[in-house]
């Protein structure tokens, strides 16, 4: 991946990254420039990652999303108001992020599918899973897996949510054998906060990794109860 240089006026935007020695001595706004991250899942996590990469400055960010905005949606899902009701969520997401970022590239694309997923994961140098179901989050672990690519993790439900970085050693198979006994917001509700907190610690695992700077969740699970607001960090062992 070529690292292309910062114009005067990214230098302005990115003005406040750039005075922290860690992330200037690594070039790292720089890499952000130079990458291309797959989001899958517009809404309550998507969200907040996808403003978050934008306003960052990842050079570009492809968001796949399949769904509509619902009335239902609109409590936690903040790249979202009332007007936007009935359209397309990656669509909508799209043109926010743009909004927050004019410097920053951004497209959507159709859903994942097993057709389609090999060639969105394969043309990204880090996915972003924000889906809210097993289905998509297996076909997304499988084929990160396949190609390689790292995969930054995270699900929110009830008032509770997790974030883990996937990488070779470890994977969502081996965190989630199956999904019994998981529940979507849907069944069991949602803390309207709760996505939000979780979709930007997704955001800035997806930074670290992007850039290089600072440790990683990879071989661990981040938990954070939104009702005590305490966090444990469990640490996972590769199979």
């Amino acid at each position: 991946m070529s690292v292309p240089e910062l114009t005067r006026a990214e230098l302005r935007r990115y003005s406040r990254p750039l005075l922290l020695a860690e992330w200037a001595d690594a070039g790292a706004q720089e890499k952000l420039k130079a990458a291309k991250v797959l989001v899958v899942g517009a809404g309550g996590l998507g969200g907040a990652v996808i403003a978050g990469l934008a306003g960052a400055g990842v050079g570009e960010l492809v968001v796949a999303d399949g769904d509509t905005v619902s009335t239902s949606n609109l409590h936690r899902q903040i790249l979202f108001d009332s007007a936007d009701v009935g359209k397309s969520k990656a669509q909508v997401a799209c043109a926010h992020a743009q909004r927050i970022n004019p410097f920053v590239r951004v497209r959507a694309a159709p859903y994942l599918t097993p057709e389609n997923a090999p060639g969105l994961v394969g043309a990204a140098n880090l996915v972003v899973d924000a889906t809210d179901n097993f289905g998509a989050r297996y076909l997304i672990a499988d084929t990160c897996r396949d190609a390689g690519t790292t995969c930054v993790w995270g699900a929110a439900g009830g008032t509770t949510g997790m974030v883990s970085v996937f990488d070779a050693r470890f994977g969502l198979r081996q965190l989630f054998p199956s999904p019994e006994g998981a529940e979507s917001c849907d069944a069991i509700g949602v803390l309207g906060p709760l996505p939000n907190v979780i979709g930007n610690v997704m955001a800035g695992e997806a930074l670290k990794v992007l850039s290089g700077v600072g440790e990683t969740l990879a071989g661990r699970l981040w938990i954070f109860d939104g009702l005590n607001a305490s966090v444990r960090v469990v640490r996972l062992t590769p199979a």
